[in-house]
């Protein structure tokens, strides 16, 4: 990793020497394992800091955190998308991060009150087995995954946090009567094939056992690299340029206001998005996108200036209270 042996210029990112032994901080960790493991080991290789690192769904840190309170053990959360860190920081519990570090990445992928800041993307995409549907009848937009068309075709993750940002575009871009009727024609669709999570999809479409699905595109890259491109009998198609189902994911870190190593934790965030910690993200197997500090990724994947997601914003994607309430509201939840 590039990171690992550049402590001279992270100490300027980082903002200080190595911590001296037995400094730690403890990260609540909603984000995938292959993304923080080794941004954790580069940061304490170059700072001397340990990080205790507790992982859970992104949703359920965030609700144990707001139960905790002032006694929270965290100081740093760090999830797959805004909405769980939004939730936090509508509750006043999320302390403002360093200028600095805000710098390093482009303001609409950070908090607009400073309170978080982008470190990596994903972007939504549909996986297809080649052997049972091709290109060309795949939806090229969102609202068409309702069309009875696609009845026993489609699957898709109503539980994933991945998941609300869309149902949350819907809502922003149609209105919540056509949201609703959108979520019960995919529910109809689906069928059987509502599963709990993006890499189920990612199997069973691969599997051959339903045509295609709603995913992240990591997940496509990632199965790839862990099964052999001569297993793969799948491939990954985008939505129109700038449609609703088209959505760029962020994901975000910050500081809590209970946190007792406040400067620590600021270290650690500035080690996320300095040049070394995107490294990392660039060369990951994570297969995310870096998008802080001007690094790209090295990875043979759809460059991330080509990319043409809607552009709706941090702001306009909130808390995920709405999308929740709807998925609710049709028994997907």
């Amino acid at each position: 990793m590039a990171a690992l042996g550049l402590c001279g210029g992270l100490m300027a990112a980082c903002g200080g020497a190595a911590a001296g032994p037995g400094q730690s901080i403890t990260l609540y960790n909603g984000q995938h394992v292959q993304t923080t493991d080794s941004l954790v080991a580069g940061f304490e290789k170059a700072t001397g800091i340990t990080v205790n690192v507790r992982s859970d769904d992104e949703d359920v840190l965030a609700d144990e955190i707001v139960t905790e309170g002032a006694r929270s053990p965290a100081d740093v959360i760090y999830t797959e998308n805004t909405p769980a860190v939004q939730y936090l920081a509508n509750k006043g519990l999320l302390a403002e991060v360093d200028p600095s570090t805000l710098d390093h990445t482009a303001s609409r992928f950070n908090s607009s009150a400073g309170d978080f800041v982008g470190v990596s993307a994903r972007v939504s995409v549909l996986i297809y087995n080649t052997s049972l549907i091709s290109a060309s009848q795949l939806p090229t937009t969102v609202l068409a995954l309702a069309d009875p068309k696609y009845a026993g075709k489609l699957a898709f993750a109503a539980g994933e946090t991945d998941f609300q940002p869309i149902v949350t575009s819907v809502d922003r871009t149609y209105g919540r009567s056509a949201a609703l009727r959108w979520l019960q024609g995919i529910k109809a669709n689906a069928g059987s094939h509502v599963y709990p999570d993006n890499e189920t999809i990612s199997d069973e479409v691969n599997r051959g056992v339903v045509a295609f699905g709603v995913v992240n595109q990591y997940y496509w890259y990632r199965m790839r690299a862990e099964i052999g491109a001569s297993n793969m009998h799948s491939k990954i198609a985008y939505f129109a340029p700038h449609d609703p189902g088209y959505i760029l994911d962020i994901s975000p870190a910050a500081i809590l206001t209970s946190s007792k190593h406040q400067a620590l934790a600021q270290k650690f965030l500035a080690f996320l998005v300095s040049k070394q910690g995107q490294e990392i993200i660039a060369h990951s197997i994570s297969y995310e996108y870096p998008i802080a500090s001007g690094v790209t990724t090295a990875q043979p994947e759809t460059p991330f200036a080509q990319l043409a997601p809607n552009p709706i914003s941090i702001r306009e994607l909130g808390d995920g209270s709405a999308a929740i309430a709807l998925l609710k509201e049709v028994e997907l939840l």
